[in-house]
C-alpha cells in the first residue's frame, strides 16, 4: 500500500499557522472543525464568514469598512466583494518598519544588497513624491522592464502607494513582447533597467529600450535603473517624455502616504503568455489580491516574519507578485536575477545556505534538471532552516517528488501548486498540516470551491476531468483591460460551463483530496478519441537518462489523431532504435497502450514561454502548417523551426 512521502509531525502541526487559523475559526463561530477537510469545507459552504475571518486573523485594515461582505448575482463572474470598503496594498506590505531585513537582492555576478523594512519604506517615500511630483494619480499605469531586483519592488510599492497601477515585463521580453504588451495599457511612467546579466553574459538593453520608446507615445517619465550598464546616461535614451536615471529621479527618506482606494481598485495587470496572439491584459484587484495572498503564504506555506523566503522567478510571471507579497508577513524575502545554472547547477542550493532560505520556491523543470545533473544537495549543503520547496510551472512527475526526499531533505513540505496569472495565485497548493503524497498537489486553497467536472458538467472524483470553481473567489479578475462589455473575458473562462469559472487545467481529485494535474485542456491528446494529458507521458518519459526534456502533440493522421513526442537528448546521445524501444516500453508499462507516441523524433530545442512553459499549442500549429500568431511571446521563438516541414511526420 502507498505510504505518504512526509508526514508532519504532531508538534509541526500544533506550530503552524494553518492549525492556529483553524483553532481562531472554531472560537470565533462556536464550531469544532477538527481537520483541514472540515476547514475546508466550511470555507467554501460559508465563504462571508472565512474571507472575514482571514481579515481578522492577519488584520487587514479597511480605512473605509465595507457595506456588506458579498454582493453576488446568481451567476459568476458578477460578485463584488467588500463594496464600500477602501484599504491600500502597499500600506499592508509596509507595516513593519523596523531594523529586520526587508528584502535581500542577489545578482548573477555575486552582488548582494540588503534592505531593513525601515530603509525600504524610505526608498519607497523619496519615489512616491518624485512619482507624484510627475503626475502620477490613482488609475494612471506604471510599467516596468526590469530584472528582479529591489528597485523593481520598491516602484512597485511606490506606484500603489498611490493608487497607480503596476505591471511589469522582464528584459529577456523581445521588443515586440515589451510592445504587445505595454502598448495596450499605456503607461505614463516606465521603469527601466539599461542592462542586465544572465548566463554570464552582461547585455546592453540601449537599443531594444529606444525601440519600445519609439512606440509609447503615452509615455510621460522615463526612469532608467543603470543595473547591470553602469556607464547609461540619460542621454542615451530617445523618448518624448522626461528621462532620469534613478539615482537622479529620488531620494530616499520620510514616511510614505497611502491613497485609499476601492477594494477591488486595480492594482496588477498580468498577462496570457500570448501565444495564440495578442496576449490579454488582466486586471486583477487590490483588496482580492491582498486577502488571496496572506491566506496563502500565511496559512498554506505557513509563511512567519522570522522566515526568508525565495522564488525562483523574473519580473514577468506572476510568481513575482505573489513572492513579494510576503512583506505582508512582515518575512525577509531573496530576490535573484540570473540564470539559475550559473556558475553550476547548484548556484541557487548554494543561496539556500548563504542566505538561510526556509522557504524556497522554483518549477518543476529546474528540480527535473537538478536531478538530471547528478545534484546531491543534502549530502553536500546543509539546508538547516530548509522547512519547505514549493513548485510550479508544471506537473511535478513523481521522479521529483522522490528525488526531493531522497537528495536534499526528508523533513520538509514539498508543495506541488497551481493556479497562474489568470488569479495572481493559486487553486490548489501546498498545506503544512497535511501528508505529501507522491505526484499530488496536496489540498485545494482554502475558500476555493474547486471541483473536477466531466463533460456533462458533474463533479466527477477519481476521474480525469476539467478543473472549475464553482463559487466566486476575491482574487477573481475584475476583468481584461479595454474589454468594455466583458465579452473577452466572459469567453476566457465561463464559455465551457454556463457561470462557472473552468481554468483550462486537465485534473483528477485524488482519494486523499488532493489534485493531480494531467496538463492543459487544450493539449490534451485524443488518439481513438481517448482523452490523454501530456503530463502523463512526460511524467514516463522524465525516467529516461537519456532524456533532457520532451514535448508531446496530437498529430491529425488517417482520420484520427496520434501521438508524436519530440525528444531533446543529452549531448553526444543519439536517438537510436533501442532508445526509442525504451521510451516507449516505460510509457507503455507505467500508462497504457494509447499513451505510447506512434512517432519519437529527437530535436535539439523545446519552444517555451519566457516564463518557462513549454508550448505544446505552437509546435501543434507548425507541424501541422498552420501561423503561431505570436512568437514574441516566447523565449526562444527560433525552436519552431526545427518542427517545420519533418519528413518523419509524412508517414
Amino acid at each position: 500500500m502507498q505510504q505518504p512521502l512526509w508526514t508532519p509531525s504532531a508538534e509541526r502541526i500544533a506550530a503552524t499557522r494553518m492549525d492556529s487559523f483553524r483553532h481562531f475559526v472554531n472560537q470565533r463561530h462556536s464550531l469544532q472543525l477538527a481537520d483541514y477537510p472540515a476547514l475546508h469545507s466550511w470555507s467554501v459552504t460559508q465563504r462571508e464568514a472565512f474571507w472575514q475571518a482571514v481579515i481578522k486573523f492577519f488584520e487587514i485594515r479597511f480605512s473605509a469598512q465595507p457595506e456588506r461582505i458579498l454582493q453576488e448575482s446568481s451567476a459568476m463572474p458578477s460578485a463584488h466583494w467588500f463594496p464600500g470598503a477602501t484599504l491600500n496594498f502597499a500600506e499592508h506590505l509596509l507595516r513593519r518598519r523596523d531594523n529586520h531585513p526587508a528584502l535581500v537582492a542577489i545578482g548573477e555576478d555575486g552582488s548582494r544588497e540588503q534592505l531593513s523594512y525601515a530603509e525600504l519604506a524610505a526608498h519607497v517615500a523619496g519615489l512616491q513624491r518624485s512619482l507624484r511630483a510627475a503626475g502620477v494619480g490613482s488609475g494612471d499605469r506604471v510599467a516596468a522592464f526590469m530584472p528582479n531586483t529591489w528597485q523593481t519592488l520598491v516602484g512597485m510599492l511606490a506606484a500603489s502607494s498611490l493608487g497607480a497601477t503596476w505591471s511589469s515585463c522582464s528584459p529577456d521580453f523581445g521588443t515586440q513582447g515589451v510592445i504587445d504588451r505595454f502598448g495596450q495599457i499605456e503607461p505614463k511612467v516606465l521603469i527601466a533597467a539599461a542592462g542586465y546579466r544572465y548566463a554570464g553574459k552582461n547585455l546592453d538593453l540601449t537599443a531594444k529600450l529606444n525601440e519600445i520608446l519609439e512606440r509609447l507615445p503615452s509615455l510621460e517619465q522615463l526612469i532608467v535603473v543603470p543595473y547591470s550598464n553602469t556607464q547609461a546616461k540619460a542621454a542615451d535614451f530617445h523618448s518624448a517624455a522626461k528621462v532620469a536615471l534613478w539615482q537622479d529621479f529620488h531620494q530616499a527618506g520620510g514616511e510614505p502616504e497611502f491613497t485609499q482606494v476601492p477594494f477591488d481598485h486595480p492594482l496588477y495587470i498580468l498577462y496570457s503568455s500570448g501565444t495564440t496572439g495578442v496576449p490579454k491584459c488582466i486586471v486583477h484587484g487590490s483588496g482580492g489580491t491582498l486577502l488571496q495572498h496572506v491566506k496563502e503564504l500565511g496559512l498554506h506555506t505557513d509563511l512567519h516574519a522570522d522566515d526568508t523566503l525565495f522564488y525562483y522567478t523574473t519580473c514577468g510571471w506572476m510568481m513575482w507578485n505573489w513572492l513579494v507579497s510576503g512583506l505582508a508577513l512582515g518575512a525577509t524575502l531573496v530576490l535573484f536575477d540570473g540564470s539559475p545554472f550559473h556558475p553550476g547547477a547548484e548556484r541557487l542550493i548554494d543561496l539556500i545556505d548563504a542566505e538561510n532560505i526556509s522557504i524556497f520556491g522554483t518549477s518543476a523543470k529546474f528540480l527535473a534538471a537538478l536531478e538530471k545533473a547528478g545534484a546531491k544537495p543534502g549530502s553536500t549543503h546543509k539546508l538547516q532552516r530548509l522547512k519547505a520547496i514549493l513548485s510550479t510551472g508544471s506537473p511535478l512527475s513523481h521522479e521529483s517528488f522522490e528525488y526531493v526526499y531522497r537528495e536534499i531533505k526528508a523533513d520538509l513540505c514539498l508543495s506541488s501548486i497551481s493556479g497562474g496569472t489568470d488569479i495572481v495565485s493559486c487553486f490548489a497548493l501546498g498545506n503544512p498540516v497535511l501528508p505529501v503524497w507522491r505526484g499530488e498537489l496536496q489540498c485545494k486553497g482554502l475558500g476555493m470551491d474547486v471541483q473536477v467536472w466531466n463533460d456533462a458538467g458533474q463533479p466527477a472524483t477519481g476521474e480525469k476531468g476539467e478543473l472549475v470553481c464553482a463559487q466566486h473567489f476575491p482574487s477573481m479578475p475584475i476583468g481584461f483591460w479595454k474589454d468594455a462589455d466583458g465579452s473577452k473575458f466572459q469567453a476566457a473562462y465561463f464559455d465551457t460551463f454556463p457561470g462557472i469559472w473552468a481554468h483550462g487545467d486537465y485534473a483528477e481529485i485524488t482519494a486523499h483530496g488532493g489534485l493531480v494535474i494531467h496538463g492543459r485542456s487544450d493539449a490534451v491528446l485524443n488518439p481513438g478519441g481517448v482523452r490523454i494529458g501530456t503530463a502523463e507521458i512526460y511524467r514516463q518519459v522524465e525516467k529516461v537518462e537519456a532524456v533532457l526534456e520532451s514535448i508531446a502533440i496530437g498529430q491529425e493522421w488517417d482520420d484520427d489523431v496520434r501521438v508524436v513526442l519530440f525528444v531533446r537528448l543529452r549531448e553526444g546521445v543519439e536517438l537510436t532504435d533501442a532508445l526509442q524501444t525504451q521510451i516507449r516500453q516505460v510509457i507503455r508499462a507505467n500508462t497504457t497502450p494509447r499513451h505510447v507516441p506512434a512517432k519519437i523524433i529527437a530535436v535539439a530545442d523545446i519552444p517555451r514561454t519566457i516564463s518557462g512553459k513549454i508550448v505544446e499549442l505552437a509546435v501543434r500549429n507548425v507541424v501541422h502548417g498552420k501561423p503561431v500568431k505570436n512568437t514574441d511571446a516566447l523565449a526562444n521563438p527560433q525552436a519552431l523551426e526545427l518542427y517545420r516541414d519533418l519528413a518523419e511526420l509524412r508517414d
